[in-house]
């Protein structure tokens, strides 16, 4: 007998979160549904934007992508096995409202009826999104999408429509995903990566931030006015993140106040009822109009904030810069996982919740996007040992768990993504899943990543050691 040997006890595992925490998973409809063409589905913008030669990686496009609208009963019995308490799916637009506004597809409702019945019957929260990018094409032709206001008053419409037939089954709403993105990239920075692709002045590019915002207030508004009981309500931003470069105290009264300011075009008005003066001072001229009923419309008070946090960008202090704050550069050795965009930060996951909290003390908190792409690809024994993705998770859930730890109002989880996925612009050629995809035979195979994330679950920890 070695009585050196350690002695075995019985801690908690590694990490242990708050009893009900909620872990769930992500997805988008365009990225996974497929089946553009069916059913009475009108067309969206990004439909339109793969059809432009060389916008697409390898000229791909979504028509079919993971035929989860063929698929989903089977892709729900896969988040049953790995333990998922929630799952976000977002509604394709045009899907329910071909034209954006008017006539309605009841094919269309019906799928997402389906689906939201079939979560609830495997035990799985089902929270919706409204908009994840998708706009239909007729809003776009019609009257320039978010440019006009016409297009904000459409999205509430088309909110009290799906408040009213699922608000009766869905746990939570969320109006929009991610206002930087299918604006600042859409509509003037990156036309050429984005849609509707196209390319503005700053002034309209203002202006149309200031629709989308507006349109979420509605959209709030016209939730709480149409569902059968009460729902919660909230959006996803990807909040431009900020780490203090040191853990000191005017360091992080830095980078709390370079957050406010970076995310002074979105959720500054969403929580203070007002752009954030740097924002405006910056534009000058080429700031958006709008009138104090808006605003008050665009604070309306929501239930909770959603993040969705990857990467983030370092901040220090400086007296001399003219706010007080100054970003710190990466140098050329930063790590960073197979995406250009992705820089390897895992304290975004606690000081992005955190500086939200204390700034605004939203009512609750959900990271409602987190993962990694990777190239992964099946060994021999038909594994997909994706080991980077694995190290990536665990060590950017130790600061979620340090924020939940702190205090901070952290309720949940939404990993990105339940299944590798049509990736945008890059196609195919970028996985995030932790399920593998088989583009050509639609085969859906758990990767190391699903085991870890179904231990994570069923121990509601990060899983750094066996339980027992």
């Amino acid at each position: 007998m070695d009585t050196n040997s350690p002695k075995k006890t019985s801690s908690p595992p590694f990490c242990q979160f708050p009893a009900g925490f909620l872990w769930g998973c992500a997805t988008a409809a365009f990225q996974v549904e497929g089946a553009v063409n069916e059913d009475g589905r009108g067309p969206s913008v990004w439909d339109t934007f793969c059809k432009r030669p060389g916008a697409i990686d390898y000229d791909g496009d979504a028509d079919v992508a993971c035929d989860h609208y063929h698929r989903y009963r089977e892709d729900v019995a896969m988040m049953k096995d790995l333990g998922v308490k929630a799952y976000r799916f977002s509604v394709s637009w045009s899907r329910v409202f071909p034209e954006g506004t008017g006539r309605q597809n009841p094919k269309g409702l019906d799928f997402y009826s389906r689906l939201v019945d079939e979560l609830l019957s495997a035990g799985i929260q089902p929270w919706m999104t409204l908009f994840h990018w998708d706009l239909p094409q007729a809003l776009e032709d019609r009257f320039g999408g978010w440019e006009s206001k016409d297009c904000s008053f459409a999205f509430a419409d088309y909110a009290a429509f799906m408040a009213g037939h699922l608000g009766d089954r869905v746990t939570g709403v969320f109006t929009i995903n991610e206002f930087s993105c299918f604006l600042d990239k859409g509509y003037g920075l990156h036309p050429e990566k984005f849609a509707p692709g196209k390319k503005t002045t700053r002034k309209v590019l203002n202006q149309a931030r200031h629709h989308a915002v507006y349109g979420h207030g509605l959209a709030v508004r016209a939730i709480r006015a149409s569902s059968p009981r009460p729902l919660r309500v909230g959006l996803a931003e990807n909040a431009l993140p900020s780490i203090p470069i040191l853990e000191t105290p005017e360091h992080i009264a830095a980078a709390r106040e370079a957050f406010r300011e970076l995310n002074g075009m979105f959720l500054t008005p969403i929580f203070e009822g007002a752009y954030h003066p740097g924002y405006l001072e910056d534009q000058g001229s080429d700031a958006p109009s709008f009138t104090a009923e808006e605003m008050e419309v665009i604070s309306t008070p929501l239930d909770f904030l959603g993040l969705n946090a990857y990467s983030g960008d370092y901040v220090r202090h400086d007296p001399d810069a003219p706010r007080g704050w100054a970003p710190v550069p990466r140098d050329t050795d930063y790590p960073q996982m197979h995406i250009p965009w992705l820089a390897i930060a895992p304290a975004v996951l606690y000081w992005t919740p955190r500086h939200a909290a204390d700034l605004w003390r939203p009512k609750a908190i959900f990271i409602t996007e987190n993962g990694c792409p990777n190239p992964d690809r099946p060994d021999e024994s038909n594994a997909i040992m994706d080991t980077a993705r694995v190290m990536f998770l665990q060590q950017y859930l130790i600061h979620a768990h340090r924020c939940v730890a702190e205090g901070y109002p952290l309720e949940g989880y939404f990993l990105w993504s339940f299944m590798d996925n049509f990736e945008w612009t890059f196609g195919y050629t970028k996985r995030f899943g932790i399920i593998y995809t088989n583009y050509h035979s639609l085969e859906r195979t758990p990767k190391l990543s699903a085991k870890y994330y179904k231990q994570v679950i069923s121990t509601n920890s990060c899983g750094g050691r066996p339980v027992g």
